[in-house]
């Protein structure tokens, strides 16, 4: 069984850059479809972005399209998101999830049920 534990998050000022980490212990991590995402205070937690095996396909939501970056290094069992042009708005708990049905798939779903392995989460705070 795959674990995820993610680390990069933290306090920033508005217009600002943090990375975040997740990586993957266990089997299985360079198949995996992997995504991001994010949930706010008395919010539902809501897809940010994801990326196939085959890193040339990303899918991202629209509100951090141009910002935020995904990445993911299979050698590392790492996935990346790279954070820039933060606004106050991006203030949530990260997520680092893994779809494990959709193994060795280049499509990238968004909805929470969907994913079957999550981490524990990182605190992005983005001060105004």
């Amino acid at each position: 069984q795959v674990q995820l534990v993610e680390s990069g998050g933290g306090l920033v000022q508005a217009g600002g850059s943090l990375r975040l980490s997740c990586v993957a212990s266990g089997r299985g991590f360079s198949g995996y479809v992997m995504a991001w995402f994010r949930q706010a205070p008395g919010l539902e937690r809501e897809f940010v972005a994801g990326i196939g095996w085959r890193r040339a396909v990303t899918r991202y939501t629209d509100s951090v399209k141009g910002r935020f970056t995904i990445s993911r290094d299979n050698a590392k069992n790492t996935v990346y998101l790279q954070m820039n042009s933060l606004k106050p708005e991006d203030t949530a708990v990260y997520y680092c999830a893994a779809d494990t049905s959709m193994n060795y798939a280049n499509r990238v779903r968004t909805a929470v049920y969907e994913y079957d392995i999550w981490g524990q989460g990182t605190q992005v705070t983005v001060s105004s």
